[in-house]
C-alpha cells in the first residue's frame, strides 16, 4: 500500500504538481535563503511563496544557488499569490508581475489569489485577470486560497475557467471533509497550508502517537502522510534540513483504514486555526 501513492499529481489543466510542498514563510534574508535553498537541495520540488510573506526574492535566490548544486529551474514548481488588496483587475496582473520581477522568473508555475476578500467582493476580477496572465505566458497553471465553494462557483460561472488547485487550512483538527467533496467534484486538487496544525499540532494525540509507534516514524510524519493519502497536497514548513528531510520521506508507509478514520475523527468544530484576514495571519 505504500506505494499507492503518487510523487506528482496531474491537475485540471494537464500539468503536473508535486504530491508534497515546502512552505516557505517566515523564511528571510540570508537565513532564510539557505534553509529554502537546503529544501530544494533535499528533495522539494514545490516552493509555496506569497507577496505577502515578502520573501520572494530571497526564494528566487534560493532557486539560482540550487542550479549551482544541479537542481535545474525546470525541476521546480514555483507558486505564488495576490494579496487580498489588490483584487481590481490592472492590479492582480501588476501583482504577478511583480512576483516575477521579485523571484527573477520569466514564468509562475502557479499563480493563486490568496483569499476572496469577501468584504470587498473584486475576488472575480481577479480571477479574470489570472485567466488572462495564464493567456500571455506569465503564469502556467491558476488557481486560489481559503475559497468557499461559494466563491468557487461565482468565478467558475463567470469564466468558465475552474482552478486547478485551492490552498486551504487543513490538518487532523480541521480535516474540511465537505470542501475537500466539492473540490473532488469539481476536480480540484486541495492543498494544505499549516497541514500539521502547527501550535496545535496533534503530535500527542491518540490516532497520531500509536500510528507513529505502529510504523516506527515520528508523529508529524503520520499526519503527513495522512494528508497524502487524502489526496491532498501539504506544504509543511520547517527551516531545520534534518526536518526538512523528515517531512519529505512519508512515501516509505502507509496509514491503515483505520488508522485514517482515528486521524481524520479529531476533527472538532474549534479546530481551525484562524478565522479571519489570511493575508495578515503568519498562518498564510
Amino acid at each position: 500500500m505504500a506505494s499507492d501513492i503518487p510523487r506528482t499529481h496531474e491537475l485540471n489543466d494537464g500539468t503536473t504538481i508535486p504530491a508534497i510542498g515546502f512552505g516557505t514563510y517566515p523564511l528571510k534574508g540570508e537565513e532564510g535563503i539557505a534553509a529554502i535553498t537546503s529544501a530544494i537541495t533535499g528533495g522539494y520540488r514545490l516552493l509555496d511563496t506569497a507577496v505577502n510573506y515578502e520573501n520572494e526574492s530571497e526564494v528566487g535566490e534560493a532557486i539560482r544557488r540550487a542550479a549551482v548544486e544541479g537542481v535545474a529551474r525546470d525541476e521546480l514548481v514555483v507558486q505564488s499569490k495576490i494579496p487580498g488588496r489588490d483584487h481590481a483587475y490592472e492590479k492582480a496582473v501588476t501583482s504577478v508581475e511583480s512576483s516575477l520581477e521579485q523571484l527573477g522568473l520569466e514564468q509562475l508555475d502557479v499563480g493563486l489569489i490568496h483569499w476572496p476578500n469577501p468584504s470587498v467582493g473584486r475576488f472575480v476580477e481577479a480571477w479574470r485577470a489570472l485567466v488572462d496572465c495564464r493567456e500571455r505566458g506569465l503564469v502556467r497553471s491558476i488557481g486560489v486560497s481559503n475559497f468557499t465553494p461559494a466563491h468557487l462557483a461565482r468565478i467558475i460561472d463567470d469564466t468558465g475557467v475552474v482552478p486547478a488547485v485551492n490552498q486551504v487550512e487543513l490538518h487532523p483538527l480541521f480535516p474540511q471533509a465537505e470542501l475537500r467533496a466539492e473540490h473532488e467534484r469539481l476536480g480540484i486538487r486541495t492543498e494544505s497550508w499549516s497541514p500539521l496544525g502547527k501550535r496545535q499540532a496533534p503530535f500527542e494525540a491518540d490516532p497520531v502517537a500509536a500510528a507513529a509507534s505502529a510504523h516506527g516514524v515520528e508523529p508529524a510524519q503520520v499526519i503527513l502522510r495522512w494528508q497524502l493519502q487524502l489526496g491532498a497536497i501539504p506544504l509543511p514548513k520547517s527551516g531545520t534540513p534534518s526536518r526538512q528531510l523528515a517531512n519529505l520521506d512519508v512515501f516509505g508507509f502507509a496509514l491503515t483504514d483505520d488508522e485514517m478514520s482515528a486521524i481524520t475523527a479529531l476533527g472538532r468544530p474549534d479546530g481551525r486555526l484562524f478565522d479571519g484576514d489570511p493575508d495578515t495571519h503568519e498562518e498564510m
